[in-house]
């Protein structure tokens, strides 16, 4: 005797899913295993055929009662009449079947003889823009051709030749499927002759030859945010390329290339610039002119300043993307370096020479201090080393 399948396991519910949880959970598999979806997959074809077995019965609530209480067609031994051979004790019928199709292609009722043809959505596509680091900084608007299809105009996306329409496809008779017997039960799949739209086309439209679009080139002006960086992806949505048979558009996605800016240099949402110092404004301090994005400020160098010695602006970098209105923004930071001169006039040598006779400490010291006398030791030897080296060069 056949085992009866366990159809809340089919659709991955629990036993105490409600009817609108069962309805979700056979719409998502039916469309994941479809075979629009999977053409020429017999194991997707497989699942499908219990995905809508166990439909069937579950998104019945007498079928559902029956087959949870184990009566009816789903008692232990029921005949063959009320039974669905190696599928187990499932009540498979012509009215199933409209169920079936109805609840897959989104009706409430039984399947009609002719069912509207599926809308489809548009395609998604991408454009690159290239801006300067201005408009990426305070947003732009900026020309953009984007090539895509489009509604021909000639058969306003019919597919068909102006004075004519699309037939009713013979085959199914404007269902989108045809339905194959096999012993019991049967098996529905996309029209092979008018591929599941319902309506076939006897004289093609010339010039977009009966596909219904065209290609063309769709000029926009497109809204750049500001604060975007290089590589940042902006989505545009309903800009993509229209649907077909009423379906709603795609979206535009826009990849941004900024122009480097010789100043300014991004460090994630914030800018950084680098600031050269001169060895005296280091040594006792200085007050120094910096760049920001909105014009010029004056920065306080602390005395002893440090190579690499950063000072920031809080707040005034970049606009952070979706930060709300008005946006959050980074922040500038300002690195300093030490401009050491790569050759000296004369006064400027006796200038150092004077400078290192006051300052005459050694700042490697504190590097041997850890080592005791072995550091000294090692000093010593190397300071040996070095005068057998200049020795043998003489």
């Amino acid at each position: 005797m056949a085992t009866r399948p366990d159809y809340y396991k089919t659709l991955g519910v629990d036993k105490k899913a409600s009817a609108d949880d069962i309805k979700k959970a056979y719409r998502k598999l039916a469309r994941k295993y479809h075979p629009d979806r999977n053409p020429d997959d017999k194991d997707a074809e497989a699942r499908f055929k219990e995905i809508s077995q166990a439909h069937d019965v579950l998104g019945d609530p007498e079928k559902r009662k029956q087959y949870d209480s184990g009566t009816g067609p789903f008692a232990a031994g029921a005949g063959p009449g009320g039974g669905f051979g190696g599928f187990g004790n499932f009540d498979f019928d012509a009215s199933s079947m409209g169920d079936i199709l109805s609840n897959l292609f989104g009706g409430g009722g039984r399947a009609s003889p002719r069912q509207r043809p599926r809308a489809e959505r548009g395609a998604d596509l991408e454009a690159q823009v290239s801006i300067t680091f201005e408009q990426a900084i305070a947003g732009a608007q900026v020309p953009l051709s984007v090539p895509m299809h489009s509604t021909c105009p000639t058969c306003h996306g019919t597919g068909a030749k102006p004075g004519t329409k699309p037939i009713v496809c013979p085959r199914c008779e404007g269902r989108g499927i045809e339905t194959q017997g096999q012993g019991m039960f049967s098996i529905s799949q996309p029209c092979s002759r008018c591929g599941g739209a319902g309506t076939i086309i006897e004289d093609p439209c010339p010039t977009c030859s009966g596909s219904g679009a065209v290609r063309t080139v769709k000029r926009l002006r497109v809204n750049i945010p500001a604060g975007v960086r290089d590589g940042s992806r902006i989505r545009l949505a309903g800009k993509g390329e229209p649907g077909r048979r009423g379906g709603p558009p795609g979206d535009l996605y826009l990849v941004t290339h900024v122009t480097p800016s010789p100043v300014f240099t991004r460090k994630g949402e914030n800018l950084e610039v680098e600031v050269p110092l001169t060895i005296p404004e280091a040594l006792r301090g200085a007050e120094v002119q910096v760049p920001t994005l909105d014009g010029v400020k004056t920065l306080r160098v602390k005395p002893g300043t440090a190579h690499g010695s950063v000072q920031r602006l809080r707040g005034e970098g970049p606009p952070k993307l979706s930060s709300g209105s008005p946006p959050q923004r980074g922040d500038l930071r300002y690195r300093f370096v030490i401009d050491v001169p790569s050759e000296l006039t004369s006064e400027q040598q006796k200038a150092v020479d004077a400078l290192a006779q006051t300052m005459n400490g050694n700042p490697r010291a504190r590097l041997f201090a850890a080592g005791g006398a072995r550091s000294a030791t090692g000093a010593a030897g190397a300071r040996g080393h070095a005068q057998e080296a200049r020795d043998g060069g003489s």
